[in-house]
């Protein structure tokens, strides 16, 4: 299958100076894709095609602060960078695309910026799906030593400068970028983006700063909706990788996603590393279509 073939990639304005790259494809219900770190939307090239040929009109943004998106100048607060301003970006970017509701799929830290969209903005959310992710207070209230070996990553990169500093001295060995094996694992053309984008000095301090907005301002923001009793409240799926080690660190994420929802639709493990939509495609498609009809 060709990269992304018979999509259009163009730079969509949605306020405040914000620029996003995207690609975007096919006719029928919208449905948006949001990656995680360290990649880009190119993550999705092997799941994209196959939702269009299922019938969907599919989205692929970098988010801000990644890939070729435009990269806001860090804040005190992290602000800039949060979910909820991410959220937004989301928002706007459908709208302009002619889509005024839309389907959320987000892996990683794409799935922080689906819940934030999903909870912000009910009224245009269809459909929620979260791969590989609970919210980050629940990871949060669950830190013990296991946690924080396993996921030390989070505390390492809120720190500032030194993450910056590690990385940037070697980036595609800091990522392995150079395992063998990976680019064809990723897809060259992926492999080729996502090499381009860790190499970019701004692209990873943006990138940290998700990480610095994610135990701050975006934990405030969970903690405010969890007191506030807020769910989601469209039809919510559950995806993780059984390779990874969430299940492991967490139990069934469901149980955790259940306090969250409303309208919980189940979903499972997918025979798959972290990197689900490179690795799993078609399982991982097909959930989603299957999902997506309900």
């Amino acid at each position: 299958m060709a990269f992304f073939e018979g999509f259009v990639e163009q730079r969509v304005e949605v306020g405040d100076g914000v620029v996003l790259r995207v690609r975007s494809g096919g006719s029928g219900p919208p449905v948006v894709l949001l990656h995680g770190h360290p990649r880009t939307h190119t993550t999705w090239h092997r799941v994209a095609p196959l939702l269009v040929a299922a019938g969907h009109t599919v989205v692929c943004p970098d988010l801000r602060g990644y890939g070729q998106s435009s990269k806001p100048p860090p804040a005190a607060d992290h602000a800039p960078h949060s979910k909820r301003a991410t959220a937004g970006d989301i928002v706007q970017l459908m709208r302009r695309l002619g889509h005024p509701e839309f389907a959320v799929v987000g892996h990683d830290r794409g799935s922080y910026v689906a819940l934030r969209t999903a909870l912000d903005h009910p009224a245009v959310v269809t459909h929620l799906a979260v791969l590989d992710c609970i919210p980050i207070v629940e990871h949060l209230d669950r830190c013990d030593a296991r946690f924080a070996a396993a996921w030390w990553h989070w505390f390492f990169f809120a720190q500032p400068e030194k993450p910056e500093r590690a990385i940037n001295a070697d980036p595609e060995a800091w990522y392995g970028a150079r395992a063998p094996g990976r680019a064809a694992t990723m897809g060259e053309e992926n492999h080729a983006d996502f090499v381009r984008a860790i190499s970019d000095p701004d692209t990873v301090r943006a990138m940290l700063e998700d990480y610095r907005a994610g135990l701050t301002v975006d934990r405030a923001d969970e903690e405010a909706d969890r007191a506030g009793g807020r769910r989601v409240t469209c039809p919510t799926l559950v995806l993780w990788a059984a390779r990874d080690d969430l299940e492991e660190l967490h139990g069934d994420p469901r149980l955790i996603w259940a306090d969250w929802t409303t309208d919980l639709r189940g979903g499972g493990p997918i025979d798959s590393g972290h990197h689900m939509a490179e690795e799993a495609p078609e399982e991982l498609a097909a959930e989603l279509r299957g999902f997506l009809r309900m």
